[in-house]
């Protein structure tokens, strides 16, 4: 049973195992795809890109291969006097170099490209910007950092501009908190809790290197109990990257909690947060923390080494331990002349502190000197930024001052305006309870009124309606009297009565049809006038084509009548004379319109035969021409006639 057993597990442990390797080749391929992606692109614009956004470059090549295939890609684009490749790949190689930790080698590259930085895209500004910064942050040239920033808003890459870690850098942590706090707590939102976690582990930082352990102690402790949140919401979809960063946020707020408690002498307490901090920054931060494993190292030693445990201490102070910074390096020496002389090796303890002095005095002097430059130069900055500041806050407070001094004139003008308010309202009331019979009277009068137009309107209909019917009964005493006269002339003659008694009637009947009494719609009256003319004249004859052109043109009655009339003439005349073949080409054009000058302008014609030669002499004998120089004379106008052999043309201007 136990061999069964033992077996069942030894096999549950190879698959566990093989999962396990499966995931490592798996991962490993996606990481080895990065170098191998960026040596399948074509151009430079996309290898600078790439590697730019791909920030885990080096997991599975080294930093040495990549820059091995940049160098090459360059050589091909000096070759090809390529100038624009070459200035990417040469800020590809100035990051290399960074990160290689070359930093006077990056920032020589950096500075022979800053030469030509105005004919740079603004996006490979930013970059070569953001290295340079990079760059005289390491290499503490504060003075030089500064310029860059400037630099920075000045292009519009970054309105924003903060100098806070600059002036931690040169120990003015205060300053820096101050500055930290202005321009970061407006930017972090209160439900993001990785930000959160950041604000404060950022400010136990300026605290705790301002020696302000205990307040930079509670800053952690909220870091921690935020980044604990983040990692723990379930809800939040979280991607690997986002997940890798807050483990490593996570390790580096336990190393500072522990770094904290150190200085207050918590050894105990401390030591499992500086444990904590060291192995997640080893398993999740891939070689970029070196620094903070190295003070953290330290620190747990100096704990061990207080604790009495020297083995323990030993262990962290192996020669392996990486001491980047002359603060480590220092801090190295010390704890390790510290153990020499708690294990009474006193010549190994002087050893050490020797060699601490040694290091202080070649780097006092000169460290001194440039840090009190540095210090003017950043002082300098910073009382041009408060000289600023101050002339803003004068210019606000002398806005502020204006508002009131507005604000008070406001108010005592409102006073006045309440005070005159409440009389004219008293004065409305007297004049609205004053007004309220007058308005009663004058409605009532209003209605009488709109009774009697109503009455009115219907009267003139009425009147129209019986004038029509008077009429029209005219027209039938006509066509009676022609069916008792034998005369032909006399039959001609009654026709051409009843048909401008038609014509009169017809004015009659638009008007007591229409809405408004005043004016007649000349294109729907032509257009039943020619249909009342053309039923007497034109029974079962052909067709003639009609154009009218009065479309929106109204006339009142006073010229409707005479203009009735002359159509009357005009149209009649066609239909007996003008055409006397049937032909499908006889046309008659009628146009009426208004001109800018408020004039108008009426136009008759037609394409028949013409008139006689002797038109003038029959002019004065002709009833119809006689009637309509009469009518044109009622419109205040003269009758044009235009006769060309191919028709007929009659014209008038009217007012």
């Amino acid at each position: 049973m136990k061999k069964l057993l033992s077996k069942k597990f030894f096999f549950i442990l190879l698959c566990f195992l093989g999962v396990l390797l499966s995931r490592a080749q798996q991962a490993a391929e996606t990481e080895r795809d990065a170098f191998i992606e960026f040596q399948d692109l074509e151009s430079a614009d996309e290898r600078f890109n790439f590697f730019f956004n791909t920030p885990k470059r080096y997991s599975e090549n080294s930093t040495y291969d990549w820059l091995d295939d940049v160098n090459r890609y360059l050589n091909e684009a000096t070759k090809a006097g390529d100038t624009e490749s070459i200035r990417k790949y040469e800020l590809i190689r100035a990051r290399i170099y960074f990160d290689l930790g070359d930093y006077d080698k990056s920032l020589a590259i950096a500075k022979e490209l800053h030469t030509t930085i105005e004919q740079l895209d603004i996006y490979l500004k930013s970059k070569l910007l953001d290295l340079m910064d990079d760059n005289y942050g390491k290499l503490a040239m504060y003075p030089e950092q500064i310029e860059i920033r400037k630099q920075i808003r000045l292009f519009g890459i970054n309105e924003n501009v903060a100098f806070y870690d600059i002036y931690s850098n040169l120990g003015l942590y205060r300053t820096a908190m101050g500055d930290y706090i202005e321009k970061i707590k407006k930017t972090v939102e209160e439900n993001d809790f990785y930000a959160q976690a950041e604000y404060y582990n950022n400010l136990g930082n300026f605290l705790r290197l301002d020696e302000s352990t205990p307040t930079a102690l509670s800053n952690y402790k909220k870091a921690k109990s935020f980044i604990t949140v983040f990692l723990n919401d379930v809800t939040r979809n979280k991607s690997d990257s986002e997940q890798n960063e807050a483990n490593l946020l996570n390790g580096i707020i336990d190393g500072n909690i522990g770094k904290c408690l150190v200085q207050l002498k918590h050894f105990k307490d401390a030591i499992p947060h500086l444990g904590s901090a060291i192995s997640i920054m080893k398993e999740f931060g891939n070689g970029s923390l070196a620094g903070e494993i190295s003070e953290n190292s330290l620190a747990i030693s100096e704990c061990y080494l207080q604790l009495e445990n020297y083995a323990k201490a030993t262990d962290y102070l192996s020669d392996d331990l990486q001491t980047n910074s002359i603060d480590n390096l220092l801090q190295k020496n010390r704890l390790l002349s510290l153990y020499y002389d708690k294990t009474e090796d006193y010549k190994n303890a002087a050893f050490y502190l020797r060699r601490n002095l040694r290091i202080r005095d070649s780097i006092i002097g000169n460290e001194s000197e440039l840090r009190k430059q540095q210090l003017a130069t950043v002082m300098s900055e910073e009382r041009e930024l408060s000289k600023t500041m101050m002339a803003e806050q004068k210019l606000a407070l002398e806005q502020s001052r204006s508002e009131m001094l507005a604000q008070e004139r406001t108010s005592n003008l409102v006073l006045i305006s309440f005070f005159f308010t409440l009389l004219g309202f008293a004065g409305l009331v007297y004049a609205y309870l004053k007004s309220i019979k007058s308005q009663r009277l004058i409605a009532e009068q209003k209605y009488i009124i709109e009774n009697s137009l109503v009455e009115k309107d219907s009267l003139l209909k009425e009147i129209h309606h019986r004038v029509k019917n008077n009429l029209q009964m005219v027209s039938s005493l006509l066509s009676l009297q022609t069916k008792n006269t034998r005369s032909k002339a006399a039959i001609e003659a009654l026709e051409e009565g009843k048909s401008r008694v038609k014509a009169m009637a017809l004015i009659h009947q638009k008007l007591y049809q229409n809405e408004d009494l005043s004016v007649i719609e000349m294109q729907s009256y032509i257009e039943s006038l020619i249909n009342s003319v053309q039923s007497v004249y034109r029974k079962g004859g052909h067709n003639i084509e009609i154009t009218i052109d009065a479309e929106g043109v109204e006339l009142d009655v006073d010229r409707a009548i005479p203009f009735g009339l002359i159509l009357n003439e005009l149209v009649s005349n066609s239909f007996k004379y003008a055409f006397p073949e049937d032909d499908d080409s006889d046309k008659i054009y009628i146009q009426i319109r208004k001109t800018e000058d408020r004039e108008g302008y009426f136009e008759y014609s037609d394409n028949g035969i013409g008139l006689p030669e002797d038109t003038e002499d029959r002019t004065n004998t002709s009833m119809g021409i006689r009637l309509m120089n009469r009518l044109a004379n009622q419109l205040q106008t003269t009758l044009n006639i235009d006769n060309n052999g191919d028709g007929v043309r009659y014209w008038f201007n009217f007012k």
